[in-house]
């Protein structure tokens, strides 16, 4: 049936009659003037009625009906055709969508609950995670209440190593400010008590004037811990942990308890890899407890070289010994032309922190045993370590093999194309007293995911990657069943690639995850993205030096800079874009990380290799801090509404914890050295310096933190 109008007859309308306007129905346009009618046509009669020519009596339609015939076969310049097919939801795409309120409980916030009970300072981690809340995915952080989190347009987060606590203080006098020496109980420098793991609320009649403005910006200032391990000894990188995203589990692996199977990475591709890619190396060696082999030390330094009392090496004269010549090696294997052995040993105690070999295996690359023997040690046994050794009194009453036999089979197993495989085996080869410069160890293989010196356990690398349960009961370990696992970890290491078990304790960079999981709202993506969507964020890093030469690599746009001043013109031109999208779309992007790094390097905190520090003789601590606060201020000012905003210092003061982990990295060097005397080393480590690094790594990790919204 043709919805067919007739043409209206001049003065068919009376002026009294008022023409309402709705949407739908066709629009005439006059010459002059355009309007809608809105009255409706009478019905037409049904097709049944019609005669056959399909003619119709018009002369009741034409009086009645305001609608022409045929308004498609009969164009006319007068006539505007009205698409009548819209829908709600297209008349909701098309609305503009408008930035909320400030006053309004539309707009977003992140505010501190002061009825929130916290058990510690804020991990560096959290903030990161604070980060991935609001634009990707994850758990919502417990230490603050995030309101309208699809609101968030934009987060710009600004690194400032150098930025302390302490200079937050009312009466702070930045002119003798550094004059003082280091406190390692750190009384005068830290606001807060160790136990004071709630943000200081910031008043302006409170603080410095050169720093008052970040009360303009910031509600609160909070303490900030960054990672690391006080008995250890170390901090983690703060650049690193902000920007390194952990590891997404799936929903199996979230409700799934115990230690979870290892899942190759999406796009994952196995390489199949040489052993001899993984052999530790003689550089390597001090580093991870291992005694050097001749073999590894330069060829001037040899002809002293002299084994510490008891031990033996084997016989290897040169590091490049190993080497077997490509046409030897076997087309695709692994093992590269070189003999493959599995090593762990069980020990007893036999004096305070003193080890002794009571037994030990050695198994081929197949896992047949080459040698599996029990081993008396020449001391009295003052413990057997049964729960961990497996070795009792009785196994070992009738034993008479001694640590020299057993030195004197390895010599003869062992030659320079024969790499030993085991886990930690510095503990094996000491309790050996026997050094040899091809190793292989699963503990390095498979770091730990949150960095050395920390290790992963053998049963734990087990059950991850081989799904099988090793060292079970009370019977103690079995070192067979422990130096297969070794093996077959390598096997798989072999096959898999250099990688593989690697991007555990990686993770992912921050960067990558925005593009890959960043979510988009309906109040800043459209109806489309109600309930939240991927549609992957934009960032860029804006650093000293080349990002492209770090994680900054895999943000959208790397922007490298050479002053601080440098930097705020990156991040201001990365969060509004280049005016007419040269490189950076008009709008800019969604996520900003950059850093300051002039209070860093007038603070003595410089450890960039790489780049040698701005010279800033000419400033004090006083200019270089009210600098970096104007900065932070034009950053702020800035920016769009509905922004994140973050500055954090990263950590606290690492000059002393850097100085004593290398005091730390020395002795160690010279005391591992063959034929080393005590009283000969240059420096010297015992509990007074052990104690003090731990205070000192406790200092550098007390960072702060600002966190507040445009």
């Amino acid at each position: 049936m043709d919805n067919t109008v007739a043409h209206p007859e001049e003065g068919l309308l009376p002026d009294s009659l008022q023409v309402p306007v709705v949407d739908g129905p066709l629009s005439i346009t006059d010459p002059t003037h355009a309007f809608d009618i809105g009255v409706e046509a009478s019905p037409l009669q049904n097709h049944a009625d019609l005669p056959e020519d399909g003619s119709t009596n018009t002369s009741a339609s034409d009086a009645s009906s305001l609608k022409r015939s045929k308004p498609h076969d009969e164009p006319e310049e007068a006539w505007q055709v009205v698409d009548n097919r819209s829908s709600k939801k297209s008349k909701k795409e098309k609305k503009e969508k408008k930035i909320p309120n400030p006053q309004s409980t539309n707009y977003p916030s992140i505010t501190f609950n002061y009825n929130a009970k916290l058990q510690s300072k804020i991990a560096l981690d959290s903030l990161r995670n604070l980060i991935l809340y609001i634009f990707a995915e994850g758990a919502a952080p417990q230490w603050v209440a995030i309101s309208q989190r699809p609101q968030f347009r934009k987060i710009v987060a600004i690194m400032v190593p150098g930025l302390e606590e302490a200079m937050f203080k009312q009466d702070v006098d930045f002119a003798t400010y550094n004059d003082q020496p280091l406190d390692l109980d750190q009384k005068p420098r830290v606001l807060t008590s160790p136990d004071d793991y709630y943000p200081r609320l910031l008043k302006k009649n409170e603080l410095p004037e050169i720093l008052k403005d970040f009360a303009d910006m910031f509600p609160h200032l909070w303490p900030v811990k960054t990672p690391g391990n006080e008995k250890f000894g170390y901090i983690r990188s703060p650049m690193g942990t902000i920007l390194t995203a952990p590891t997404e589990k799936s929903k199996e692996e979230k409700s799934h308890r115990g230690v979870q199977a290892a899942k190759e990475p999406k796009g994952w591709k196995d390489e199949r890899t040489r052993i001899t890619e993984f052999l530790t190396m003689p550089e390597d060696f001090q580093a991870n407890g291992y005694f050097l082999h001749p073999a590894c030390v330069p060829p001037e330094r040899r002809r002293h070289f002299q084994d510490p009392e008891g031990w033996v090496h084997t016989n290897v004269e040169n590091f490049e010994d190993g080497d077997v010549p490509e046409e030897e090696i076997q087309q695709g294997s692994v093992t590269a032309g070189r003999e493959v052995l599995a090593l762990d040993c069980e020990m007893c105690m036999t004096g305070p922190e003193e080890f002794s070999l009571t037994r030990i295996s050695l198994l081929n690359w197949d896992g047949t045993v080459v040698l599996d023997e029990l081993v008396k040690p020449d001391k009295p046994i003052i413990d057997y370590l049964t729960r961990f050794s497996g070795i009792t009194e009785e196994m070992l009453a009738p034993v008479t093999t001694t640590l020299r036999d057993i030195q004197a089979k390895l010599l003869e197993i062992l030659h320079p194309r024969t790499i030993l495989v085991g886990h930690s085996l510095d503990s094996d080869l000491k309790a050996l007293q026997l050094t040899h410069p091809f190793i292989v160890d699963t503990s390095i293989l498979f770091p730990h995911n949150r960095g050395a010196p920390l290790r992963n356990s053998l049963k734990f690398l087990s059950q991850r990657f081989l799904k099988r349960d090793i060292q079970k009961g009370v019977a103690g370990h079995d070192s067979i069943e422990d130096a297969k696992a070794c093996l077959d970890l390598v096997k798989q290491k072999c096959e898999k690639g250099k990688s593989w078990g690697n991007h555990e304790s990686q993770g992912e960079n921050l960067f990558r995850r925005l593009t890959r999981t960043g979510k988009s709202y309906r109040a800043n993506g459209g109806v489309e993205a109600k309930g939240g969507v991927h549609v992957g964020k934009t960032s860029a890093m804006v650093d000293w030096g080349d990002p492209m030469k770090g994680a900054g690599a895999a943000s959208t746009f790397p922007i490298g800079c050479k002053s601080d001043e440098e930097v705020v013109e990156g991040v201001i031109r990365a969060v509004k874009g280049d005016p007419v999208a040269e490189e950076i779309p008009f709008g800019g992007v969604d996520f900003v990380f950059a850093r300051f790094r002039e209070l860093e390097a007038f603070q003595g905190w410089w450890n960039n290799s790489d780049m040698p520090p701005p010279d800033l003789s000419g400033m004090s601590l006083e200019n270089c801090v009210q600098n970096l606060t104007q900065r932070i201020k034009r950053i702020h000012d800035s920016l769009p509404p509905c922004t994140g905003f973050i500055v954090f210092s990263g950590s606290g003061d690492p000059r002393e914890m850097a100085r004593l982990q290398a005091m730390q990295a020395q002795f160690k060097k010279e005391f591992q050295a063959p034929g080393s005397d005590w009283d000969k080393l240059s420096v010297k480590w015992t509990d007074v310096e052990d104690q003090a690094l731990r205070k000192a790594v406790g200092i550098a990790r007390n960072g702060i933190g600002f966190i507040g919204v445009k």
